[in-house]
């Protein structure tokens, strides 16, 4: 039998769409893939353009999207209601290790969209309590209008050490200040065994992995995912290598450790 083409597009139909801002949006597709936690998608529109997307959620049936508008493609998908198709190929890359963190205290410590690739591993221990000694969250957001996915957090405050938190304003709820102000909030001292995930920009993911150290974090203990341009997914464009390492194909959740050594600064 043939192997299948990974670079085939495949039109998916649109079955709605959360507006969670002005600019962001979670569109659930209908998709009979099950991405594993922390992998993502080529989402496309014909003669307008290609960006990877990771999975926000999923379930019989369906996965979903959280995307910012933010250029020509976006502006088009953005346009689009249900029932419109959008075009997928993936899901590509790596995941998680959840069931390295299962039977153990877990801290994710996650910046505005960021939010998106780490909520499909949170909801699992969410319906799931019992594989997880407890799940601690550290949320942050520019300011109010920029809150994504209120209800989820909302509902992980009734089961999780939960910490939204935002960069600048007031809003009843939120604390305030940057995620890495409130790292020393995580009970790091009743834990026995643990692991940590950062989801965000290269430098917010640095100074939080900074500020976990000082409660004695070591580098083997964190897990991030990163968030870098990425044109074909399949390791062939060469447009995410970073040094000697193709994101798409190694990553895009590396050991801290690793990352340290092979793609940060």
């Amino acid at each position: 039998m043939e192997n299948e083409n990974v670079l085939i597009t495949k039109p998916h139909k649109i079955l709605s769409i959360i507006r969670h801002t002005k600019t962001e949006f979670t569109f659930r597709v209908e998709c009979d893939k099950d991405p594993d936690f922390g992998q993502f998608f080529m989402l496309s529109l014909p003669k307008i353009g290609e960006a990877p997307i990771s999975a926000s959620g999923k379930g019989p049936g369906y996965v979903e999207f959280t995307i910012r508008n933010v250029g020509q493609l976006t502006h088009a998908i953005f346009d689009l209601e249900p029932g419109k198709n959008i075009f997928l190929r993936g899901p590509y890359g790596n995941a998680f290790p959840v069931k390295q963190f299962e039977h153990k205290d877990l801290v994710v410590i996650c910046g505005g969209t960021a939010m998106a690739p780490v909520l499909t591993m949170i909801n699992h221990f969410y319906n799931h309590p019992e594989v997880c000694k407890s799940v601690n969250i550290i949320s942050g957001f520019k300011n109010s209008d920029a809150v994504l996915f209120r209800d989820e957090i909302n509902k992980f405050k009734g089961k999780f050490n939960m910490i939204a938190t935002l960069d600048n304003g007031e809003e009843e709820g939120f604390e305030q200040g940057m995620v890495t102000a409130h790292v020393d909030k995580i009970p790091w001292d009743s834990f026995e065994d643990y692991n940590v995930v950062i989801v965000g920009p290269p430098p917010m993911m640095k100074f939080s992995a900074l500020e976990c150290a000082k409660h004695g974090v070591t580098d083997d203990k964190i897990w991030v995912s990163f968030e870098r341009k990425m044109c074909c997914g399949a390791g062939k464009c060469g447009h995410c290598k970073i040094n000697d390492t193709y994101v798409c194909l190694e990553g895009p959740v590396f050991n801290y450790a690793e990352a340290k050594e092979k793609l940060m600064d």
